[in-house]
Formats: C-alpha cells, structure tokens, sequence
C-alpha cells in the first residue's frame, strides 16, 4: 500500500473516486505476493500491480465497475489444465485471488502509514451466513481500540486478538472468524509493520559495507559512534542516519519494533555492554555482537552483572553473523544481513 500512497491522495485531493484491488491469497507461483495492491482513479490513472500484468486489465475493469456500484468483489485468476489458456489468467500457472473495494475513510490509514505507524486494515471479504458485514473494516494498532467496526463486538474483539498477532509476526493474511450465532466470516488481515531497519553500533571498517547491502535489502540504516573521527558521511555514504552518541543512550530514543536488528560491531565491553543491556529491554526483532567465544564469555558475564538475565542473553547472536567462512569485511557483512533476514524470516533462531 505505501507504494500506491501518493497517487491515492493526489486523486482524492482532486475530488476522485478511487477503487483499491489487493491480491487476498496466492496458491502455487504467482508474480505478485499477499498484501500486493493496484489502485485506479475514477478517470482511469493506474498505480501499483497486483499481477505484474497479466490479469490487470480484468482487475482494472472490475475496479471501476465496483467504484460505481459501492459493491465490493472477490476475483479469482488462474489457469489449471482443464482451463482454455486463452481465458484471462497467470502466465506462472498458479492462481490468486484479489478483493476490490471502493476505497473510503482512507486518511486514517495514510496517516499511520505515513508516520510509519504498525497497523493492520482488517477487512471482511467474504460473509455468506450475514451478507451485510461484507466490506467491514476495522484499522488495528499494537495497542488501544481499533478504529472502525463491523457492528459486533464479539466479531470486533476476534478480528483485534488476530490482527495484533499477525502485526507481530510482519505477515498479511487471510482467516476465517467464527461467528457467535452460528456460520463464519472470511476476513483479510492486510498487515503494515514498522519499516525493516537496522542500527549498526561502531562505525568501524565491518559497517561501511554492512550497511551498504542493508539498504539494498530495504532496510533503514542508523549507524551510532561516539567516537566522531569514525562516525563521518565521508565513510558512510548509504547511512540514513548517523549519530555520534553514546549507544544506550542512542537506543533510548530511536524508534524500535519487532522490525528493528541491532548489530554490535565495537569489539569495546565500554560500548558492547550498555548498548546489548539497552537493546535487550526493548522489543526488537534480532541483536547481534561481534566477537570470538571467548569474548562472548567475558561480556556475558559483565551483562549478568548488569542485571541482564540467562533468557535475554540467549537472545544475542554471538558470533555474529551466519558461519559461511567469512574473511573480508565484506563477506563479515554479507553474513550479518543473511543471519537477519534468515531470522527475519523465521529460518533461523
């Protein structure tokens, strides 16, 4: 969705109507993922994809049809063997769904994505048992009361409990929900977490390319220092961000998620220790520490002397870094993001 935000507003600024179609599930290959969104404005301007081409004239048609009637759609593309391979479909063979929606009541989500909010739009797209819930939405936060409601509380709490989970693991989903009086709804989780960032600690020779394949990766990078002859645009040219602080005292007001990776990369108890003990209170997604074993020991031991407990300790990936033999600061590096994104992406621990 954020990459079809600015077009959105900009037609609705100029008074458009505006129609949203979102892939819903994806069964075999598909070009496209959950979560994928093309947007069309009422005098046909056409942003974002939802199949890389192949059914976005259908999807576009449909689009515009629904902009008309206020009725929203579930659309299903794909080609088995029994079907004519000139009907519309997926060049990839495999099938999706996409649900199309007349899009109201946007500028609460564009706010939250805009200030780079976690929140998931939960939408009903299939009702067959209460018709009228079709096209229900709520927007779901980590915390609070949801905005919007599909008129049952039960149904309200149930959609909540889900979508936070969901939020909590990154990942756009469709579920059904159990009614209270009997039948179920379908409903699409379409999940926005904190932008994927990483905060690299030392600004020493291992961070001018780990920071480099982050951003190629799509992560935020903030380098931090205290030193001020390493912390320097001049050696850190892809760094969003960087600041010369003390770590701990840098982590205490940068923004942290589940999105969030810490890489410790000091090699110094003065800096390593305050900045794992900071990042291990906080709720982030991986934190890493350079070092041998037995470094590892020695600063295990000065964190349990800070208060820091076994089970968060356990949490630190020490020796940083997949163990694919890497020598060069560049494959230090290489092995850093692998380790993230594996952990990311529930592959490794």
């Amino acid at each position: 969705m954020r990459d079809v935000l600015a077009d959105i507003e900009r037609w609705q600024a100029a008074g458009e109507r505006v129609a949203r179609a979102t892939v819903i599930s994806v069964a075999g290959s598909a070009p496209r993922g959950i979560g994928a969104t093309l947007a069309v404005s009422e005098s046909g301007e056409i942003s974002g994809s939802v199949s890389g081409g192949c059914v976005e004239p259908a999807v576009i048609e449909e689009g515009l049809r629904t902009m008309r009637t206020g009725q929203p759609k579930v659309l299903h593309y794909g080609i088995t063997e029994e079907q004519n391979v000139e009907r519309i479909g997926l060049s990839c063979g495999g099938e999706i769904r996409v649900f199309v929606q007349r899009l109201q009541g946007f500028a609460p989500l564009a706010d939250a994505l805009r200030a780079e909010v976690p929140i998931v739009q939960a939408t009903v797209i299939a009702s067959p048992d209460v018709p009228d819930l079709l096209g229900a939405s709520l927007l779901v936060r980590t915390a609070g009361e949801p905005s919007g409601t599909t008129g049952r509380a039960d149904l309200d709490a149930a959609i909540t409990t889900t979508a936070r989970t969901l939020l909590a693991a990154g990942n756009a989903k469709t579920r059904t929900i159990p009614l209270a009086e009997g039948g179920a709804c379908e409903v699409f989780f379409d999940v926005h977490p904190a932008p994927l960032s990483l905060i690299i600690i030392g600004a020493g020779h291992i961070s001018i390319p780990l920071s480099r394949i982050a951003k190629v990766l799509g992560y935020r990078v903030t380098v931090v220092d205290a030193r001020e002859a390493f912390a320097t645009r001049e050696r850190l040219p892809e760094a969003d961000e960087i600041l010369v602080e003390w770590p701990d005292e840098a982590l205490e007001h940068l923004p942290l998620s589940g999105a969030t990776a810490v890489a410790v990369l000091t090699h110094d108890n003065k800096f390593d220790v305050p900045a794992l003990k900071a990042a291990l209170a906080q709720p982030i997604g991986y934190v890493g520490a350079i070092g041998s074993r037995g470094t590892r020991e020695q600063r295990d031991a000065r964190l349990r002397a800070e208060g820091v407990t076994d089970e968060q300790i356990g949490h630190i990936h020490g020796p940083i870094g997949l163990d694919i033999g890497a020598r060069t600061p560049e494959e230090i590096a290489l092995a850093i993001m692998a380790q993230i994104v594996a952990v990311r992406q529930g592959k490794a621990r």
